[in-house]
């Protein structure tokens, strides 16, 4: 698919960066996807730069777009990331991720975080909505009749003595006790969210949840990335709140 002979008003690069992968698209206003769905690897140990390199590789093909949409697997306030557990570390301090792919591309950029920018994408906008992403490690999203709430890492929360969700249920969770044990910590970890959160419905992606062998609740839903994707769009309809960040480039690098 190619975005030749189509009209770029509006169009939206979105960029899904991952502690496994970095894929990207260019949607329309609407939340379609009007180009091939691009990935790469996400380098191992990544720092700053090793992600803005990726992008650029991974985009120098993706033409005929207004803005851009990020989604980073950590916390990030105003486009700014604090954290990123999944990658190098002690390397994602203070860093204007947002600004500094504005100024690759020439153009403006809302960043948040990837699992909130998954749930923009997936929710239907009827109460409680929470978004389970699993695959490097565990990410998350609680939005109300389809507005993101503040995003809390609870990926970090301890879950017993030793482990925190990442660990527990993530890929090093995973890896470590194998797919039949790590379904049951996953129905663990489903079972303390309804007790806590009282979801109307749970939406689960990223690339574990192929690895789901148990019968869901029927207020549960499996979604992929590209499903996810689309919040791309629904970034750049969001009010601007704490967690909306929008970025114009005074110079294009």
């Amino acid at each position: 698919m190619s975005v030749k002979n189509q009209f770029s008003k509006g169009n939206i690069l979105t960029i899904d960066i991952g502690g496994t992968n970095v894929k990207a698209c260019i949607l329309n206003s609407n939340g379609k996807i009007v180009t091939d769905y691009v990935s790469k690897p996400t380098p191992k140990n990544a720092r700053p730069s090793d992600i803005i390199d990726t992008i650029k590789d991974l985009c120098q093909d993706l033409r005929l777009f207004e803005k851009i949409s990020v989604g980073f697997p950590g916390y990030v306030r105003n486009g700014v990331v604090q954290t990123a557990p999944n990658l190098a570390e002690n390397q994602w301090t203070n860093i204007d991720l947002a600004d500094r792919i504005s100024h690759i591309f020439g153009k403006p950029v809302r960043l948040i975080n990837d699992a909130d920018l998954q749930g923009l994408g997936i929710v239907k906008g009827k109460g409680l909505e929470i978004v389970f992403t699993l695959g490097t490690g565990f990410g998350t999203a609680l939005l109300f009749d389809g507005d993101l709430l503040p995003h809390f890492e609870l990926a970090h929360l301890p879950i017993n003595k030793a482990d925190d969700y990442d660990d527990f249920i993530g890929k090093k969770g995973l890896e470590k006790v194998g797919k039949a044990e790590w379904n049951k910590r996953l129905k663990y970890v489903i079972e303390i969210y309804k007790t806590v959160f009282n979801y109307d419905t749970l939406y689960i992606g990223g690339g574990n949840s192929a690895n789901i062998d148990f019968k869901l609740d029927h207020n549960i839903r499996i979604v992929s990335n590209q499903d996810g994707i689309k919040g791309g769009a629904k970034l750049w309809k969001a009010k601007e709140k704490f967690l909306v960040c929008t970025n114009f480039p005074k110079t294009k690098a």
